[in-house]
């Protein structure tokens, strides 16, 4: 371990994962929420089986041992809204119930249990005859559901009676019309997770479909429409034939305890009578892909409900045949021409000679007709869906997944959707917007399952773990090098797009010059590297990243800011900076393409006054070739910045192609006077963890260049200012004023006086020259060895003491906190080791390095005042 300082290889990430949060979102994106009212499928799944007009028989109020007949106005989760029958249109006597509380029966009830049916006194003057009355109002009317009413099923939301272990029958869509039963696994919102009986825990051949599915059956249709029992082709060889019989018994005999309410699929797609005939040709999409719209031909014809198409292979040797079963309403089936009358791509046939398809050669190659228009449903366009629009939706590579969607384009009845987050890259897929695999945002969160989230950049993020001992020193560039190279080539990028709009990794070179905005110790804690993936995707990132890496993010953020003037080449992306409690948002001009990156990042380094090789696709090793470590924060920014006033030469080391625009200058505010007053504490990672001897020490933290801040768009940086001058004072006003306490003026004498000494010494090994050399241990064993004398009592000392003395010290970023802390030297002396890393929330080193002084000023307080 000697000389070492380890890092973590394993610490590199694929896709972020993270909470996700809708709203954000499309806050963040801009878009909108498809409309709930589009999703029909849902609507149904969220009924509770009652309907207003459903009429049902309930307890009077004033007479509980009597019940009248009532309607129902509205429904409300298991609430329901009645009107006795008699008010007629008269509102003022509805009054709501609970389902699992309330007196309800449905119609018929009071005969078959010998109870009176009484006019209630309300509108008893307006029924003179109630027997007339209840024949009149009874003929023709629905009751409610009994089943929902009374028992085990009663105010259960219908949903919930398709419960893990219950069993229906699934028609094979695939092969032929035969149906074999299937067990619930899982019930998500009505979308059901089924498993073949028979199977166990075999899970390969499991289905997802939504309970309103055209194939999905209660037990009992297949013998009462006169289809056949019999497991899928797929599944037969698993089992013999007497051990299906076996299972068909034994489900038979369970047929009550594990059946489904017939109910629930009232509301099912009706299935119209089509007039196809076998042969005729048309254009199809396979539902198992869904990604290209072929042709196809009608393969063969079951009766006037069903019919099997196949997607058409010229191929003489093909290994299967994409065949699936078919109905009037079936999605996916359209007449030949209509690509080419809405301006889209149609797939050739494998093994189709030529590039360019055209339907009238092919139907004469063929021999054969194409499918009539009048055989295929109208198509309508009138659902509420719009391009770019936001839902949910099922990955059809894999059902298991429900992803965020974006509709990119629409034709009549039909969406292109593009999937984001799933676990392999999607194509478009192309859903009907009466698909039952689209959901409304939020439905998963509703529903308790999870949502695949965005996928965003990599991120590869380098733990650090550092044994801050003052003899040893940490690894040499090259080691380091190695060390990084090896963790690049070790991990796999996960995101697959296209080359052109691929960004490599960016990375920041925490060792070049960070300039006047970004704090150098927040710049040293970022990731090594983001990316690769997508461009817009990763540069966002990076620019996030940097933003509150910042002095003032909110400052850095209006610097990012795309001019409204200036000429737009890329693409306009919301950015948000938090500073001092309050949000600030701007659009910050992000490329596309890969090509534009390197330049992009450069130009962005310019704009923060900092070196062009800060962050970039190339990493820093050695030495920044902008020989950017001789350059100190007030030297640059006296020649770069905006104070003119004080120019000096052009600074040293070739520098000269950083090409900063000079900005005009802004009318300036006018300087506050020095009250003392106590901010509130800043967060904790403004804490700035520059090691000393660093050329960026505490400088941009006491820069006049936060004066500058153009108050209509920055009106609150002036608090950061305020406290850099507090910083400022308390070094400064002692000298003028404190000639009244001799002991008070000692201490400042003598600390002046070391503080002096000190920056001698540390001159000795100042990083000006390189700054990434570490100190050589005999150096640093020089100043730890040197005993501390105190000219007062540290138990006296003030704030504005203990400020300075941390000052002179190699941890002068941080008196900073020491000052919103009110820390004065009784409280100094209190401090340890967890107290400082828990309430100043500092990296290790640090915090040890900040104990090592508080310490030494014990160790003097004990030998020189406790006795």
């Amino acid at each position: 371990m000697n000389g070492e300082q380890q890092y973590d290889a394993d610490a590199g990430s694929s896709v972020e994962e993270m909470e996700f949060n809708w709203d954000e979102y499309l806050e963040d994106t801009g878009a909108i929420a498809a409309p709930h009212g589009s999703f029909k499928h849902v609507d149904t799944s969220l009924q509770n089986g009652f309907a207003p007009g459903m009429k049902l028989e309930v307890a009077v109020k004033s007479d509980q041992n009597t019940y009248w007949v009532a309607t129902i106005i509205t429904t409300c989760g298991q609430l329901l809204l009645l009107r006795y029958d008699g008010y007629g249109e008269d509102r003022k006597a509805d009054f709501w119930c609970d389902i699992l509380t309330a007196d309800l029966h449905p119609i018929g009830w009071c005969q078959q249990n010998k109870k009176i049916l009484k006019v209630p006194e309300g509108i008893k003057d307006k029924i003179p005859d109630q027997e007339e009355f209840l024949q009149r109002v009874l003929k023709g009317a629905c009751s409610a559901p009994a089943n929902l009413l009374e028992g085990l099923h009663r105010g259960k939301n219908p949903l919930d009676l398709i419960a893990p272990g219950s069993r229906l029958e699934l028609q094979n869509s695939r092969d032929s019309l035969e149906a074999w039963i299937v067990t619930v696994v899982e019930n998500v919102g009505g979308r059901l997770k089924l498993r073949y009986e028979g199977l166990e825990d075999l899970d390969k051949f499991d289905q997802w479909l939504f309970y309103l599915d055209p194939f999905l059956h209660q037990v009992g249709w297949a013998a009462q429409h006169g289809y056949s029992l019999q497991p899928p082709s797929a599944i037969r060889s698993l089992r013999s034939e007497a051990d299906w019989q076996e299972i068909l018994k034994k489900v038979k005999e369970e047929e009550e305890e594990s059946s489904v309410p017939t109910d629930l699929f009232k509301d099912k797609p009706v299935i119209g009578v089509h007039s196809f005939s076998e042969g005729m040709k048309l254009e199809a999409v396979d539902p198992m892909a869904p990604f290209v719209i072929s042709p196809a031909t009608v393969l063969k014809v079951y009766n006037d409900k069903y019919f099997m198409i196949e997607i058409d292979d010229l191929r003489a040797e093909r290994a299967s045949s994409q065949r699936y079963v078919c109905h009037l309403n079936s999605a996916g089936i359209f007449p030949v021409q209509w690509s080419l009358k809405n301006g889209l791509h149609l797939s050739p046939p494998p093994g189709y000679p030529g590039q360019d398809f055209d339907w009238a050669d092919y139907l004469k190659q063929c021999g054969a007709e194409a499918a009539p228009q009048s055989c295929f449903p109208l198509l309508t366009s009138d659902h509420g869906f719009k391009e770019n629009m936001k839902l949910e939706a099922v990955n059809p590579v894999d059902p298991e997944e429900v992803c965020i969607a974006t509709v990119t384009k629409l034709k009549d009845s039909y969406l292109w959707l593009q999937l984001e987050g799933s676990k392999k890259p999607v194509p478009e897929c192309i859903v009907s917007v009466e698909s039952m695999n689209i959901f409304p945002v939020g439905w998963c969160e509703t529903n308790g399952y999870q949502l695949r989230p965005p996928r965003k950049a990599i991120v590869n993020k380098q733990k650090k773990i550092a044994v801050v001992q003052p003899e040893k020193q940490i690894l040499s560039s090259r080691t380091v090098h190695d060390g990084l190279k090896n963790q690049e080539l070790n991990s796999s990028d996960s995101v697959v797009i296209n080359g052109k709009y691929c960004c490599p990794k960016i990375y920041f070179n925490h060792r070049c010059f960070s300039g006047p905005y970004l704090n150098k110790g927040r710049i040293a804690e970022l990731p090594q590297s983001v990316g690769p993936g997508n461009c817009v995707l990763v540069l966002k990132e990076v620019l996030t990243l940097l933003i509150n890496a910042a002095y003032k993010p909110s400052r850095v953020l209006r610097e990012l800011q795309l001019d409204e003037e200036a000429a737009w080449h890329g693409h306009g992306e919301t950015l948000k900076a938090k500073y001092k409690g309050k949000s600030y948002r701007a659009t910050v001009e992000v490329v596309r393409t890969a090509d534009r990156v390197a330049d992009f990042c450069r130009k962005t380094c310019i704009k923060l006054e900092c070196c062009p090789n800060l962050f970039g696709p190339q990493m820093v090793l050695d030495k920044c070739s902008e020989n950017c470590s001789v350059l100190t924060k007030t030297k640059y920014t006296h020649y770069y910045g905006k104070r003119k006033n004080k120019r000096i030469g052009r600074p040293p080391g070739g520098h000269s192609n950083l090409e900063v625009a000079m900005k005009k200058p802004n009318k300036r505010r006018k300087r506050r006077k020095h009250f003392f007053v106590h901010k509130k504490k800043r967060s904790s990672t403004s804490v700035d963890n520059t090691p000393a001897g660093s050329p960026q020490g505490s400088g941009a933290e006491e820069e006049d260049d936060q004066d500058e801040v153009d108050e209509e768009s920055l009106t609150e940086d002036s608090t950061s200012e305020h406290q850099d001058e507090l910083l400022e004072e308390s070094e400064v006003s002692e000298k003028k004023s404190l000639s009244s306490s001799p002991t008070q003026s000692e201490l400042s004498h003598s600390l002046a006086q070391d503080r002096d000494k000190r920056k001698r010494k540390l001159r000795t090994f100042s990083f000006s020259d390189d700054e990434n050399k570490p100190p050589s241990p005999k150096d640093i064993k020089m100043e730890v060895a040197e005993k501390l004398q105190l000219d007062s009592n540290p138990l006296e000392w003030s704030v504005a003491d203990v400020v300075r003395f941390l000052k002179s010290t190699d941890c002068a970023p941080l008196a900073r906190i020491f000052l919103d802390q009110e820390i004065d030297g009784q409280a100094l002396l209190l401090l340890t080791l967890p107290t400082v890393q828990e309430c100043m929330d500092l990296k290790l080193g640090p915090a040890i390095k900040l104990c090592h002084h508080i310490e030494r000023v014990k160790l003097a307080f004990y030998q020189q005042f406790a006795n």
